[in-house]
């Protein structure tokens, strides 16, 4: 509900942080109550927000690519907050920040004790992470950084799925997914704590899309993995040629040339997943590649990837990717033919 008194919105800056999500929080948040009424000549509202960038030190630095950085206070200059915003950090998918910030850390554990909401956006959720607020609790973020949640903080329930993730029911943590999360985490944050009013014209002036449809869609199932296992690398070169023609299992162990126990356990072991899974992931992807790209009906793209039954690649497609065909369609080949490249290949 809107406030009399704004509320304390710090947004955390570290040199790690990019950017683009750290101005853009500011600008939106800091617009909200105001945009709106200034582009239709209506009254404005109250300031529903104090936005303030803070970080562990009042000095001026340069974030990712250089981007420089004023905060408005230190940390240990801040008693109170209402508001703790993460944006997304510049940090490899291998990448860590364990010692780096302990009073940072330690400061955004002391306001959450003090009954602030924590929030964070993409990669910002590795530094929450490291506050130990999330273990034991559900919690997203890029879906590149699934493996080093898996080794570096095991005991958060990471969920690759959603653009927005609630740590407990009365979510007063919220982690958001991918790189644009924040535009989910900033109309949240002002549905929440301004109106849902203001949200939906904060929504109509900054073109901002609520990304219901989640992660899944944009999350490649075939990716490169880091183990050492030479035979399922071949395995694998020879499944990213094959894996869409009839009998792909039965032709890459034909190919391994190994007993098929033997591979599958292997396959399972270096990758994670069982072959037919790998299977199913390679066809997908060429599926998405083919709907992308292409005018064929779903039914011919399912042919093409594999799949004489209409129904069963239209549901394999859907537990995969989050959504339905057409939808996939209808939200990436946008994309895709907006390329120069793409138009000069059509013309």
């Amino acid at each position: 509900m809107p406030q009399s008194t704004p509320l304390e919105t710090l947004i955390v800056a570290i040199p790690e942080t990019a950017g683009s999500a750290l101005y853009g929080m500011v600008d939106v948040l800091s617009a909200t109550g105001s945009v709106w009424h200034t582009l239709t000549r209506t009254p404005t509202d109250a300031p529903p927000f104090r936005v303030r960038i803070v970080s562990p030190s009042r000095d001026p630095f340069r974030c990712g690519y250089g981007i420089p950085v004023e905060p408005h206070a230190a940390i240990d200059e801040i008693v109170r907050a209402d508001l703790v915003i993460v944006p997304e950090l510049w940090l490899g998918p291998d990448e860590h920040l364990k010692g780096r910030y302990p009073a940072l850390r330690d400061w955004m554990r002391a306001r959450h004790a003090d009954g602030a909401h924590l929030y964070s956006a993409c990669s910002g959720a590795v530094l929450l992470a490291e506050t130990g607020l999330l273990d034991g609790r559900d919690a997203t973020s890029h879906w590149g950084y699934q493996e080093l949640f898996r080794r570096e903080y095991p005991q958060v329930r990471f969920h690759p799925e959603p653009n927005l993730c609630f740590a407990d029911a009365t979510g007063r943590i919220v982690t958001a997914g991918g790189t644009t999360s924040w535009h989910d985490l900033a109309l949240h944050i002002i549905a929440r704590h301004a109106s849902p009013g203001e949200a939906l014209r904060i929504a109509q002036v900054y073109l901002l899309k609520w990304h219901d449809e989640g992660q899944l869609p944009y999350e490649p199932l075939v990716r490169a993995g880091s183990h050492g296992d030479a035979l399922v690398r071949t395995c694998e070169r020879w499944l990213a040629q094959h894996g869409c023609e009839p009998g792909a299992v039965a032709g890459v162990v034909a190919h391994a040339r190994v007993p098929e126990r033997t591979l599958k356990r292997r396959f399972k072991a270096a990758t994670g997943m069982a072959i037919i899974d790998y299977v199913q992931n390679v066809r997908i992807e060429a599926a998405k590649r083919r709907l992308e790209t292409t005018d064929e009906p779903a039914d011919e793209v399912g042919y093409a990837v594999g799949y004489e039954d209409p129904s069963f690649f239209r549901r394999l497609f859907k537990r995969k990717t989050g959504v339905t065909p057409a939808r996939y369609r209808r939200v990436f080949q946008p994309v895709q033919r907006a390329s120069p490249i793409a138009g000069r290949r059509r013309a």
